[in-house]
């Protein structure tokens, strides 16, 4: 398979024309978040982003023996989430840590353009590829932040060594590596964003040359088995982690992420749809209440089953991938689908898997049991999802507030400013006032240089059955949920709109013997952790309501240890002929159940009371 080089004509350009499918949303310039996630955000900065040695994830590049591992993957994966931790708050210390790690990186780069810590003999095996993919990115990011031809020419050096690795191996990728290819790849993501940067063909033919391998015999079949289970596309193989493991849950999502940036090179939309059908599925077999899913790496078919212990449950890896790919649909498509799930697993998957200062990233999350940290992996002191869950939580800023052609979008509801520019172009500064989701009150104030007529968008959450807009005191009618509410008028300076939204505790079942029951809260999960006040659970729970809401009583609390901390009464298993006295306990917010000082045990989904009185 030769892939033929063609003169570029485009390589001068820093900001080549727009792609074919553009997206619908397009974040803001500016955005400056306060309450807790701001505090999260720094947290994670100063803590995880800044603390980090890069100079000690570039070692491994330097000698270049490995033959089965993935320590490569460790530099790309924080030097990603160090790009979207400044562009979120750019400061010269980070600037400057993130120029020394390029320049350092690029130092170890070989005559032949290779980046990567694999002996000669076994480049394209394992793990080299997807590290390889993980620098490109890197690489690319920092040319999109800062201009740098130099990251551009390592990132080509990079694409274009592997494409003649491969060739000369005979020029198939899917039999490389584990996972039916999807860890190999998923190069295919920064080789779409290598071709938008330079406009070189050859790149957009090597991407095109992925996804036709995809359906051949030994590929994943990314496409074809769009409408099939993600749990159930392949057998289950001899070997778990192996080649012929087609379920890997990171790593297809990654191919898919890859998918949508071919998709908006070339408008095909057999690769949109694929994504869209494939996003629905995991969502309907595999998300649980947290909002992540996953079972020692792969989909299993799991929503069901989410009620009892999983091993190996909900890695940080899976729940970053899947914030990033609804992220991706979301600006693709503005569907408002994508944004309820992605907030869902922003709040409790992805900061139930940080520690509250930011130094530590669990590697597995299950709903039920100890929230712990993993173990350093490749002989080195990081794993993956340290390194992988500051991509997940800097994802969020720019999301929160988007402008598109006809006005701008409020995706999210988080306490902070955000500055975009108007369909005309003008200026403007969205001010949000919340202490949301604590409670469902939000104030936006419009700060606007003149006034303009645009459509002001507001996403009411498929959740919130009760929920009133108001815009300068005037109630907004037709409200929906599980929609965007759209406000068009003439908007000017010091324009006010407010929102409410449905609080009230949601009680969610699942199972019939046993049953279960779980409590939300607007999109927060409540989980029971062991050192919270009130009775014994044992399995006597009886969640007894007749509209779907129990009442929650917010409790006083330790702010350094508990987010949110509600009562909730209930009643209990009783052996007297009068009842028992209902009781009560206390409940918390899934992200810090089992995430303090103690790491106690802590339980998600509440055991019901079998009665065959009851049973159909």
């Amino acid at each position: 398979m030769k892939y033929l080089l063609i003169p570029c004509l485009c390589l001068c350009l820093l900001f080549p024309k727009p792609s074919i499918a553009q997206d619908k949303l397009i974040p803001a310039s500016k955005e400056t978040i306060e309450g807790v996630i701001g505090q999260r955000l720094m947290s994670s900065y100063n803590n995880r982003i800044l603390t980090q040695d890069a100079e000690y994830l570039i070692e491994p590049f330097k000698h270049r023996n490995e033959t089965n591992l993935w320590q490569s993957e460790f530099w790309g994966k924080w030097f990603t989430s160090a790009v979207l931790a400044y562009k979120y708050h750019p400061t010269a210390e980070l600037k400057k840590k993130l120029d020394d790690a390029v320049t350092g990186l690029i130092a170890t780069q070989t005559e032949d353009g290779y980046i990567g810590n694999y002996k000669k003999e076994n480049r394209l095996q394992q793990w080299d590829i997807w590290g390889r993919k993980y620098c490109m990115l890197g690489l690319l990011d920092y040319y999109k932040l800062t201009g740098d031809k130099k990251s551009l020419k390592a990132a080509k050096g990079v694409a274009d060594n592997l494409m003649d690795d491969l060739e000369k191996a005979g020029g198939i990728i899917v039999t490389k590596g584990n996972y039916r290819g999807m860890a190999a790849s998923s190069v295919l993501e920064p080789v779409c964003l290598l071709y938008k940067a330079t406009k070189n063909k050859k790149y957009l033919d090597f991407a095109e040359e992925i996804v036709r391998q995809w359906e051949s015999p030994q590929g994943p079949h990314l496409i074809s088995n769009a409408g099939v289970d993600v749990a159930k596309r392949f057998p289950k193989p001899v070997n778990w982690y192996s080649p012929e493991q087609g379920q890997k849950a990171y790593e297809m999502m990654s191919c898919y992420e890859g998918l949508l940036e071919l998709y908006r090179l070339t408008a095909k939309p057999e690769y949109k749809t694929a994504v869209e059908k494939t996003w629905q599925n995991i969502y309907d077999t595999e998300i649980n209440i947290a909002g992540s899913g996953a079972s020692t790496e792969m989909w299993f078919g799991g929503r069901p089953l989410q009620t009892g212990p999983i091993h190996h449950y909900q890695e940080t890896c899976v729940t970053v991938t899947w914030i990033k790919l609804g992220q991706q649909l979301l600006r693709l498509t503005g569907d408002s689908k994508y944004a309820d799930a992605v907030e869902t697993s922003y709040y409790n998957a992805l900061l139930g898997s940080m520690s509250t200062d930011g130094r530590q990233w669990a590697k597995y999350t299950p709903l039920t049991g100890h929230r712990l940290p993993g173990s350093g992996q490749c002989g080195m002191n990081i794993n993956c999802c340290e390194a992988s869950g500051p991509r997940g939580l800097f994802n969020f800023p720019a999301h929160v507030v988007m402008k598109s052609k006809d006005g701008l979008f409020v995706n999210y509801f988080a306490e902070g400013r955000y500055q975009l520019a108007t369909p005309a172009g003008n200026p403007v500064t969205l001010i949000q006032q919340t202490a949301y989701p604590e409670d469902g009150t939000i104030k936006l104030v419009l700060n606007l240089n003149k006034e303009e007529d645009f459509t002001l968008r507001l996403r009411i959450p498929a959740w919130s059955g009760k929920n009133t807009v108001m815009v300068n005191g005037i109630r907004v009618e037709g409200i929906k949920e599980g929609t965007y509410a759209a406000i068009t008028r003439k908007w000017k300076s010091g324009d006010e709109v407010s929102i409410t939204l449905d609080m009230r505790g949601r009680v969610l079942y699942l199972g019939e013997r046993p049953r279960y029951a779980a409590i939300m809260r607007g999109p927060i999960l409540l989980a029971r952790d062991e050192s919270l006040p009130g009775t014994s659970m044992g399995a006597f729970v009886g969640v007894s309501t007749n509209t779907g809401y129990v009442d929650l009583i917010p409790v006083a609390h330790d702010a350094k240890d508990t987010w949110m901390q509600f009562r909730f009464r209930f009643a209990p298993e009783s052996y007297t002929e009068a009842g028992g006295v209902p009781v009560t306990i206390d409940l918390c917010d899934y992200a810090s159940a089992g995430n303090g000082p103690k790491a106690g045990s802590f339980i998600s989904w509440l055991p019901q009371i079998t009665d065959p009185r009851k049973a159909n």
